[in-house]
């Protein structure tokens, strides 16, 4: 490890904080954008889905600003769910997201789950992308994705390894 501070630094935080709130409504906005307001952009997250035993939600930071976050939240006893993976557009390509889904997946573990999933859409090219890197592999579609051709699932057997 290195012994100098890291520019990108990670920490817990309660989702309904100003600078989380924030970072979650600037996802919500841009998937609307993106898909043309023909879907809400929440991704069937509410903050009250990661306070919960066993969840949790993080942020990003360069230097005192807020640019990236994510949360897990419970699905079965061994599956986690991870939701709300964003990084602001102006940090995006420094590998933060990497930096938050390891995170994410190392915090699940810890907390006792042995698989993460998670739903993306098909216009999420970079998501995928960064889902398929890290090891993500398509499952069916579960839960409210079921039936649902624009929802793309995805999951991960989590352990040890890789860290």
């Amino acid at each position: 490890m290195p012994s100098e501070p890291s520019e990108f630094e990670i920490s817990r935080i309660d989702p309904r904080a100003p600078e989380a709130a924030a970072l979650i409504s600037a996802m919500t906005a841009e998937v609307k954008a993106v898909y043309d307001h023909k879907i809400d952009g929440a991704g069937n997250f509410k903050p009250e889905d990661v306070l919960v035993p066993r969840s949790g939600f993080i942020v990003g930071r360069v230097g005192d600003r807020a640019v990236a976050c994510g949360g897990f939240r419970p699905l079965a006893p061994t599956v986690a769910e991870i939701k709300r993976m964003f990084v602001m557009p102006e940090f995006r390509g420094r590998g933060y997201s990497k930096e938050i889904l390891t995170t994410l997946e190392r915090m699940a573990f810890e907390s006792g789950y042995s698989t993460a999933w998670l739903e993306t859409r098909p216009l999420q090219r970079a998501a995928i992308a960064l889902y398929e890197q890290m090891g993500y592999a398509r499952i069916p579609n579960y839960g409210v994705y079921e039936g649902k051709q624009e929802g793309l699932c995805y999951g991960k057997e989590l352990g040890a390894s890789g860290e």
